[in-house]
């Protein structure tokens, strides 16, 4: 008779999410995004269409109030951005209190840096609203967001 091979023994976890890969539950779109595509740029607004088409696939597409904020500016009237953003598939969250902490120190370490500062403390928020909430961001600003929250899932250019 031989000996069965011994196998060694296994932790079952069912709820260890660290185990599973993460897959962002939405994503946070960024300004830039939709100013390509309202502003039908020449240069981005394929790209900036075909990511919030992919990304609408993995889940909901999100915006805060900073990133209506943002967008604002191109249009004269309220009616006339609610118009505009009509025809995208996005939902309206609020800015989450665990967000401002994280935005104002990664703000800090930004001041902080050598060279010229022209990022405006709202990038820093969105970058914030993404990561707390373990949502994605789409943008075309790759190495802000990637500087400062390293551990961001990006949706950027190369």
């Amino acid at each position: 008779m031989s000996a069965l091979p011994v196998q060694p023994p296994t932790v079952h976890e069912p709820s260890a999410r660290y185990l599973l890969p993460a897959i962002p539950a939405a994503t946070l779109v960024d300004s830039c995004v939709l100013i390509d595509v309202l502003a039908d740029d020449p240069r981005w607004a394929d790209w900036s269409l075909e990511q919030l088409e992919r990304c609408a696939q993995q889940g909901p597409l999100v915006i805060n109030p900073i990133i209506l904020a943002e967008v604002s500016p191109r249009f004269e009237r309220a009616a006339d951005l609610e118009a505009a953003l009509a025809g995208l598939p996005l939902l309206r969250e609020p800015l989450p209190w665990d967000a401002a902490f994280l935005a104002g120190q990664a703000f800090k370490v930004y001041r902080q840096l050598p060279g010229r500062k022209t990022s405006p403390m709202p990038d820093f928020y969105i970058g914030a609203h993404a990561l707390v909430n373990g949502w994605q961001l789409l943008t075309r600003d790759r190495a802000r967001y990637g500087s400062y929250f390293a551990r961001l899932m990006l949706v950027a250019p190369e």
